[in-house]
């Protein structure tokens, strides 16, 4: 059924494209600047309003995730650090691994690893190659110190938000389960005799999800995608440069067949993508650190010194920290809520397990994952490029090539692969955040895959740059009501943290005071 589905999809797509493709996709591009571009930059000045900080500019919003993660980090006394044993064990451990299987599906419906796996594919994308090297261009090599931290503070956000997800998911009728900041926000503040504000922030929040996974989600992923494949099977001689809707298409169906099969479905096919692809980049990495095994004591001298003493930094020393721990924030979304969505389907009776084990989350996209792509920069030496002009994806495809001039090509086939990973997590966080506006019928939910096929050609065919700020601004304007509702509820987690590190034996230096303060 699902093949017959998306079989008529692709036809139907294929006769709407084939002739008129680069004019349909310039007319969208026509009208979405005449109509759409004004709203979207009122948007995004309001989103993206700025305060100054010792000459450094940066928006509210972000500030705000910043100063949240901080205080959230401090109340849970370094959770990240404490919790990090733990969380390995809850996705590795035997125990974990029997306790998932001995469960039926009124526990959830996919493993603990699978819904790690499906965040990850959501977190570990573009942003880890492009944005990483503006922010090591920007703030210095120094940055990535910064990064690391803020990806320690963004673990007990992710915790948080992770927790709450499970307590108040939802079980459907048909086995499935829905979850995510719509319905924390919406019971959790109900239960707090808050119905007035949790409902409308509840709205709020999906109503921004949707249009997130719609455009950064999807049509700017596939964007990328195709210019990279444009760029590797010949430019401008490439079948692809006049007709890009094709690897749209094909990008549309296959992500069509998987997500047609729902979480299960995505958790078997990002369980398996996601090792794969942040295995070859983190190999190609390591590759080209050990060609430059000679640079890397000066390399990390380098860091650790621009980092507290920056040279040609904006803002100096505080405009490194910012330029930093910014990048980490927006590169594991933590504290945005896009990720519990995911969590929630999790095969478990205890939510905090699992609020543990998405410590890991952060932790492998920043301190792994970006971590090598700064590192490769960095040790190449060609950070100093950016003042020729050279930044995003080109830097850093500028650091594999001084390795190994074959090296590019690879790079430009893990960018696919994270482009496409993101498109198929993001297609459930968008699914879920619809169906629980509109309902989640079967055909309410048919009609809103075939529109994130649809967006994925439209995507890969036109210039998007006019929404980029649009998106951008949704996906951190979900952060406002999700850290609202955090704050609001984090006596009640650290209730439900107490009592689990009782059961599972977790007290410890960093936590022991807890049990002291309640005796």
């Amino acid at each position: 059924m699902a093949k017959n589905l998306f079989y008529k999809l692709s036809l139907a797509l294929t006769t709407l494209l084939m002739s008129p493709a680069c004019v349909f996709a310039a007319s969208i591009d026509e009208k979405i600047d005449k109509y759409f571009a004004p709203f979207s930059d009122a948007f995004s000045k309001v989103v993206f309003f700025p305060v100054e900080i010792s000459g450094v500019k940066i928006p509210l919003v972000i500030l705000f995730l910043l100063i949240s993660s901080i205080i959230v980090t401090f109340y849970f006394r370094w959770i990240g650090i404490w919790g990090f044993k733990h969380s390995l064990k809850q996705i590795f451990g035997k125990k974990k691994t029997e306790f998932n299987e001995s469960h039926n599906s009124k526990c959830g419906e996919v493993s603990s690893f699978g819904a790690l796996a499906t965040a990850l594919s959501g977190t570990v994308g573009l942003g880890n190659i492009a944005s990483v090297a503006i922010a090591i261009s920007v703030g210095g090599p120094g940055a990535m110190f910064w990064m690391c931290v803020g990806a320690i503070f963004g673990m007990a956000l992710k915790f948080c938000e992770v927790t709450l997800a499970l307590k108040y998911r939802r079980f459907n009728a048909d086995g499935s389960v829905s979850g995510g900041p719509m319905f924390y926000i919406a019971h959790g503040l109900t239960r707090k005799g808050l119905r007035w504000l949790g409902q409308p922030l509840a709205l709020f929040f999906a109503l921004m999800c949707i249009p997130g996974a719609l455009s950064g989600g999807c049509m700017f992923q596939a964007n990328q995608a195709t210019k990279q494949i444009i760029g590797i099977t010949g430019g401008d001689n490439s079948i692809f440069f006049a007709h890009s809707w094709i690897f749209g298409l094909i990008i549309a169906v296959l992500v069509g067949l998987v997500i047609v099969g729902g979480i299960k479905s995505i958790a078997n096919v990002t369980s398996k993508v996601v090792p794969f692809m942040c295995g070859l980049y983190i190999i190609v990495s390591l590759i080209i650190i050990c060609i430059n095994i000679t640079h890397v004591p000066q390399a990390i001298g380098i860091i650790f010194k621009e980092a507290f003493f920056p040279r040609a930094v904006a803002g100096g020393i505080i405009g490194c920290i910012i330029m930093g721990m910014r990048r980490s924030i927006q590169s594991n979304e933590a504290g945005s809520g896009s990720a519990p969505i995911a969590y929630a389907a999790v095969k478990t009776k205890e939510p905090v397990s699992q609020g543990f084990v998405s410590l890991m989350e952060p932790f492998f996209d920043t301190v792994i994952v970006c971590s090598m792509t700064a590192f490769v920069i960095i040790i190449t030496g060609e950070y100093l490029n950016y003042s020729k002009g050279i930044s995003g994806v080109e830097l850093t495809s500028a650091a594999f090539q001084s390795a190994i001039s074959f090296f590019p090509y690879i790079l430009a086939f893990i960018i696919i692969l994270f482009a496409i990973s993101t498109i198929i997590s993001w297609s459930y966080y968008g699914q879920k955040a619809w169906g629980y506006i509109f309902g989640e019928g079967f055909k309410r939910t048919k009609l809103y895959q075939i529109l994130f096929c649809l967006c994925v050609v439209i995507g890969s065919s036109m210039n998007i740059q006019s929404v980029i700020n649009f998106t951008d601004a949704t996906l951190l304007a979900m952060a406002v009501p999700n850290l609202i509702v955090i704050f609001i509820l984090l006596g009640e987690i650290k209730d439900d943290l107490i009592e689990y590190c009782k059961k599972h034996d977790l007290i410890c230096a960093m936590n022991k005071v807890w049990f002291e303060d309640e005796k």
